[in-house]
């Protein structure tokens, strides 16, 4: 009778776990069932591979975040944000992109609506015969993501300025994005900026290399990394758009809050190796670099316009208006789509 009893039992549990089981399928099919179609979107990362800080879609679309918004996304890559056929894609309406005040000021009809990372994360690392900026006369400085008028470009312009110098006093050198972390560790060139998980990796590979400065101490107002549409494609399907930046914000979140389920993610979608991404996931969360709401703001918007106005990558009578480069009603809706602002230990933004 125990016997018999003890199997009676057995089966019991395990019909339980099985239902159990079944009703979590379920759920699930119910879910993706309640979606009459899938919305197709395609969002681009700004830098091929991508770089840790960049890697929100892919952690979104692995975790599920955008199918329970019935949203099919492909998530693709370009050659740095200031690149021809990123600029296309936001003109096109063909992609969700990273978008920037210069390209409105220029002319582009596109909006911000998310801010991915308000902050930049990049580190100005240099050879181990800089000390000070004004060390970068002469020097050969990257010009990756875009060449001239690109971002490493615009932040060694940065640098050089602040010792008094302009970019003809250094060799700035145009390369693929993906050849910044080698070219630094070869002498091929003397500085550029680096990503957190490169910056371990420089170290690690050549422990000689320098640190010049964090840019977001150099530039702490600047407005690194947000996403933006056509001003066609944000009238025609608000919604998609809307739905889209909610579960990217989900994803920033997730980032803050559950390290060890996005660290596999982030590994796959940058080929960079564990220790490097958790090392940068500490660094970006610590310093507030992922926005945990809208990433958007009217001050740092400002500051960014009056900044490339004064560099001249903007006349400044045609400098654009804060509300032309920026949709704060649409990023206010999508966090009102993702359940609403958050604060995750100082960050806020």
């Amino acid at each position: 009778m125990r016997i018999y009893a003890r199997l009676q039992c057995s089966i019991a549990f395990a019909a339980l776990i099985g239902g159990m089981a079944i009703a979590d399928g379920a759920m699930r099919d119910a879910s993706a069932q309640s979606c009459p179609a899938m919305r197709k979107i395609t969002i681009g990362v700004s830098v091929a591979p991508p770089n840790v800080v960049h890697t929100s879609p892919y952690v979104a679309k692995e975790l599920g975040f955008f199918a329970k918004r019935c949203i099919d996304a492909n998530v693709i890559q370009f050659e740095g944000g200031a690149s021809a056929t990123s600029a296309a894609a936001a003109a096109q309406g063909s992609a969700l992109v990273s978008v920037g005040d210069v390209a409105i000021g220029r002319g582009l009809k596109v909006q911000q609506f998310w801010g991915l990372a308000p902050k930049m994360p990049q580190a100005y690392m240099v050879s181990p015969d800089i000390k000070t900026a004004a060390d970068l006369k002469g020097k050969k400085l990257s010009a990756t993501g875009g060449g001239v008028g690109g971002f490493n470009w615009r932040m060694g312009r940065e640098i050089l300025r602040s010792a008094g110098l302009t970019v003809h006093d250094a060799h700035f050198i145009p390369a693929a994005t993906a050849g910044r972390l080698p070219g630094l560790v070869a002498g091929q060139i003397d500085g550029v900026a680096l990503h957190p998980e490169d910056v371990y990796l420089a170290k690690k590979q050549k422990p000689s290399l320098n640190i010049l400065v964090q840019l977001a101490d150099l530039m702490p107002n600047y407005m690194f990394n947000a996403y933006g549409a056509s001003l066609d494609w944000i009238a025609r399907d608000r919604a998609l758009l809307r739905d889209a930046a909610a579960a990217m914000i989900e994803a920033n979140r997730a980032m803050f809050t559950d390290k060890a389920k996005v660290v596999p993610i982030i590994e796959k979608a940058t080929g960079k190796p564990k220790d490097a991404v958790e090392y940068a996931i500490d660094a970006l969360t610590k310093h507030c670099v992922w926005s945990v709401n809208g990433g958007l703001s009217p001050e740092r918007t400002q500051w960014t316009i009056d900044n490339s106005a004064e560099n001249g990558d903007i006349e400044k009578d045609k400098r654009p208006p804060v509300e032309q480069v920026a949709n704060f009603a649409l990023a206010k809706e999508a966090v009102e789509a993702a359940g609403g602002p958050v604060s995750l230990g100082n960050c806020e933004d």
